[in-house]
């Protein structure tokens, strides 16, 4: 896996317990329902879309790509938050995605 950003490697590093309490209740929430990995990361990835988290963005694309979505399953999450999170807000996650296409 990829290295994590430095500001969330700081915060790993100070408050461990505390992002290894998030990971656990994350792996709990995905395994309490039907949905398989990948889409639970799309999932993930079109709520950090909504609320303009790039880091999220980046995170559950790389996530979901590492179970299985390609690029363009990502695109197309994305652009069906159209109608609830507006377009300007789609487009600002279609270029953070290219960014990380083109290795930004």
């Amino acid at each position: 896996m990829e290295q994590l950003p430095k500001n969330f490697q700081r915060i790993k590093d100070r408050y461990g317990k505390v992002i290894a309490l998030l990971d656990q209740a994350r792996d709990e929430a995905l395994k309490a329902g039907p949905l398989d990995e990948k889409t639970g990361h799309l999932v993930q990835l079109t709520a950090c879309a909504a609320i303009r988290s790039e880091g999220g963005v980046h995170s559950h694309a790389r996530r979901a790509m590492a179970a299985g979505a390609t690029l363009d399953e990502i695109r197309h999450a994305v652009l069906l938050t159209i109608p609830t999170i507006g377009f300007p807000n789609v487009a600002a996650v279609l270029s953070w995605l290219e960014d990380m296409e083109e290795g930004k």
